[in-house]
């Protein structure tokens, strides 16, 4: 990517190595990002360990992932009244507490807590980044900047599960920990030296009300939603939380919108470019994470495959989403968002209608290219169209659009994954044979189970498609060129020094 350093300048007018600022910030976010999911086949390994049951175990994801999302409303406000470099080294340094507490934990209490000190760090450096990505490159140059974003945010969960299952057969668990800590530490030395202010700043009061409503609303409808697959909708722990949750963030929201100084923007969505490419990428997100939870269930329950063969068979689609992101923000740079969104959502669509037909014999082959086609076209989706909502935003509000579109996507992929796993498991639940059968003949019971079983999978990606077609009509929405009337960065950061002398 082209740099001419000369020209390029921090908040306060000096100017810096944005190539190294970009390798910093990319490798510390991959760390953080892989390490979302490099405990997805562990699980059964930390059960024995600590001896704790599947349901406790699963807090280690799902309190992670609740933080995070608490998190990420946060950091606009963090972005805008502190230094871009003192933020990313506090978040960094956060990262590397808990993924030391997790390395060296005696006990499932010491993993849990360090998981949450991570997502605590992951909750700040993923928008971060995205927010960064957006301030020091000009709008042309914009869509191949995030598309370097959308190569690591999509390439660290892709190799996640599977690398998870080698270290799994080969070493110790805490090697999954262990391995990242040396990377961290690295990151941060470099950041020391090559992070810079990027983001003006303005010092504004931290509104503890506004944080208190959204942590509880953000936080109990993500719980909501993350106890589905346990105890169903009708839980009423299940519609609690949501319930408490909705109402948390519709205070939430009356008070940002009556605030001379809100704490998270919500604004951005009066910007039309930008409430299309948010509500397109939620949707997308949807359809890709609720898949991402159920493909692996049939490929080990139907098809019998180990956890680390399965990760395996995912593995080629997963990378591609990381290789096409580069290449997608290419061609969003040179002809805009509205072809690529429609042919993507297209391909992802094709790609999802042939799992309406999978049986225990179907080709594992298939299976590999149709998850490929899906992730090809969610590359052409996803950074594309946010980029392009993110270019309508002015200068000021883009950390808050970051923060609105990652909230609401991290809230919706909840949403996806929770009616995926529900479908499947009340649809298998309803055609499943009764007992009686199992005592009269065993093996007509054992053939009624696995077409029930069968049946709950092709219609939890039935409804995956649904989401899928949600979004083909969408994108009839998405406008504009690759041409953008948004300000050249640095220009307007020379304009603003300039007034402020």
């Amino acid at each position: 990517m082209a740099n001419n350093d000369k020209a390029i300048v921090d908040a306060h007018g000096k100017p810096f190595n944005r190539n190294l600022l970009v390798l910093v910030l990319l490798v510390g976010t991959f760390c953080t990002v892989l390490n979302g999911t490099i405990l997805t086949t562990a699980f059964p390994t930390l059960m024995k360990e600590f001896s704790v049951t599947t349901s406790d175990v699963q807090w280690l994801t799902t309190g992670f992932l609740m933080v995070n999302g608490i998190m990420i409303p946060v950091t606009a406000w963090l972005s805008n009244n502190f230094s871009t470099k003192i933020l990313y080294i506090i978040a960094m340094s956060t990262f590397l507490v808990g993924t030391i507490m997790c390395f060296t934990a005696p006990n499932f209490g010491t993993i849990l807590a360090g998981r949450l000190i991570q997502a605590v760090g992951v909750g700040i450096t993923m928008p971060l980044m995205q927010v960064v990505m957006l301030s020091i490159f000009p709008a042309n140059q914009r869509g191949a900047a995030m598309g370097l974003g959308g190569l690591v945010i999509g390439l660290a969960p892709a190799i996640g599960p599977t690398l998870s299952g080698f270290i799994i057969d080969n070493s110790s668990w805490r090697q999954l920990f262990g391995m990242i800590i040396p990377i961290v530490i690295i990151v941060l030395i470099l950041a020391f030296f090559f992070m810079r202010p990027v983001i003006k700043t303005r010092r504004t009061k931290l509104d503890v009300l506004s944080l208190i409503e959204s942590t509880l609303g953000f936080g109990a409808i993500l719980y909501g939603f993350s106890s589905v697959g346990d105890d169903g909708w009708g839980s009423m722990k299940v519609i609690g939380s949501i319930v408490v949750g909705i109402i948390f963030i519709l205070l939430f929201g009356y008070r940002q919108l009556h605030m001379d100084t809100p704490f998270l923007e919500l604004r951005v969505f009066t910007e039309k470019k930008f409430a299309i490419a948010a509500a397109l990428s939620s949707v997308t997100n949807m359809a890709m994470v609720g898949v991402e939870m159920v493909l692996p269930l049939y490929l080990q329950i139907v098809k019998g495959m180990s956890a680390f063969h399965s990760g395996l068979t995912l593995l080629p689609g997963a990378l591609m989403i990381g290789v096409m992101s580069p290449i997608t923000g290419n061609a969003f740079d040179k002809y805009g968002p509205k072809d690529l969104a429609r042919m993507g959502m297209f391909l992802l669509t094709a790609g999802t209608i042939p799992f309406l037909f999978l049986t225990k014999s179907t080709p594992v082959l298939d299976i590999v290219v149709l998850y490929m086609i899906r992730m090809f076209g969610i590359s052409m989706v996803l950074m594309p169209v946010t980029t392009d909502g993110m270019n309508a935003l002015p200068f000021n509000l883009m950390s808050h659009g970051t923060a609105v579109n990652n909230t609401v996507r991290q809230v919706f992929s909840s949403m996806g994954t929770a009616i995926l796993v529900s479908v499947l498991t009340n649809v298998t639940n309803n055609l499943k044979p009764g007992h009686a059968i199992l005592k009269a003949s065993p093996l007509e019971y054992k053939d009624k189970f696995f077409n029930a079983t069968l049946s709950g999978y092709h219609a939890a990606f039935a409804v995956a498609i649904v989401f899928c077609l949600i979004g083909f009509l969408i994108t009839f929405m998405v406008k504009g060129s690759a041409k953008s009337k948004t300000i050249d960065t640095d220009q307007l950061r020379k304009t603003e020094l300039a007034g402020e002398e």
